[in-house]
């Protein structure tokens, strides 16, 4: 996607924390834009490459953030705040119910990295990662990019304890798809319900790429009614809002282009809360997948693919087509 103002943020952001780096940092925090590293993600709180939070100075934090936050609307950054500070009632959580973690449940164990050289002609890109949190920016030509695959999830969906009891940073990703599945009648829910077994997890994992048919199809958005197909409408713009508003509104306009009628709908799992629970949303050109099985479905997983354009291999292959012609 053309959007030359992401680009300008991302640009000043990322060149503002690697100049604040040491070079032992910035030895840690950079990568070649060629080669695997840049497809390696996690959305587990296992440790990853690049230059973690905790191994920075308050200034340097700052800064990572800040590159974090250019991807990200004002929505988007809320929730992201919201995942990391999760981290602490996890803990507390575990330790209540005499489960701790071998992980530490630390807000600051995020990690950032920048591929290749910011600003300049060739591709290139940075990605910030840690538990629930994976986000993705490939910049091509100075001025398009894709902020793809973008991955939020959350544990605990809705904190169990102490003052922040009742909380839910992802509150309408659970609860738009369950409204529309209540809304449909029993012919279109007979076929947007795919099983009474939601899947453990999102199917797509974390594979470098994926294609159609990798997840449920469901009910289509031609079998719908005006009312519902606003409910699915609704949720599919809350998941590409968490993208600033100038990639959003871009990436909008690519799901319109497509044509709405071509996006199908499935669930998985009974519709009671507190049960797990799965949902897809498919096109020929995106995937969303969002799950909530683990913890006594109590901990979501939701991410949105695009089995061209993550990564931006659109970009790069068109880049590369103009440089061979």
């Amino acid at each position: 996607m053309s959007n030359s103002n992401a680009v300008k943020r991302m640009t000043k952001a990322s060149l503002a924390f690697l100049e604040s780096l040491t070079p032992e940092q910035a030895g840690r925090a950079s990568f070649p834009f060629a080669g695997g590293e840049r497809y390696v993600w996690n959305y587990t709180p296992v440790d990853r490459n690049g230059l973690i939070l905790t191994e920075m100075s308050d200034e340097q934090r700052a800064l990572a953030l800040r590159l974090m936050e250019t991807a990200l609307s004002g929505r988007g950054i809320r929730q992201a705040n919201e995942i990391i500070d999760l981290e602490l009632l996890l803990g507390e959580w575990e330790d209540m119910q005499g489960e701790p973690s071998s992980w530490s449940r630390d807000p600051r164990r995020y990690w950032f990295s920048v591929f290749g050289t910011p600003g300049g002609a060739a591709p290139w890109g940075w990605r910030a990662g840690g538990h629930h949190i994976g986000i993705h920016a490939t910049v091509v030509d100075g001025r398009r990019v894709s902020a793809l695959p973008f991955f939020f999830g959350a544990n605990p969906a809705e904190v169990r304890h102490g003052p922040e009891k009742g909380r839910r940073v992802l509150e309408l990703e659970e609860e738009l798809p369950r409204q529309l599945v209540r809304s449909l009648d029993a012919g279109q829910r007979g076929v947007a319900v795919v099983d009474p077994v939601a899947p453990a997890d999102i199917l797509t994992k974390t594979y470098r790429a994926v294609s159609p048919g990798a997840a449920p199809t469901g009910l289509a958005y031609s079998a719908m009614s005006g009312e519902q197909r606003e409910k699915l409408v609704r949720l599919i713009r809350h998941y590409v809002e968490r993208m600033s508003d100038d990639l959003s509104a871009s990436y909008w306009n690519r799901v319109e282009s497509a044509g709405l009628e071509t996006i199908s709908f499935a669930w998985a799992g009974p519709l009671e809360r507190w049960h797990g629970h799965y949902y897809s949303i498919s096109a020929p050109e995106f995937l969303i997948e969002y799950d909530n099985t683990q913890n006594g479905a109590n901990h979501i997983h939701s991410v949105l693919r695009d089995y061209r354009h993550d990564w931006g291999e659109d970009l790069l292959a068109a880049h590369y087509a103009d440089a061979h012609a």
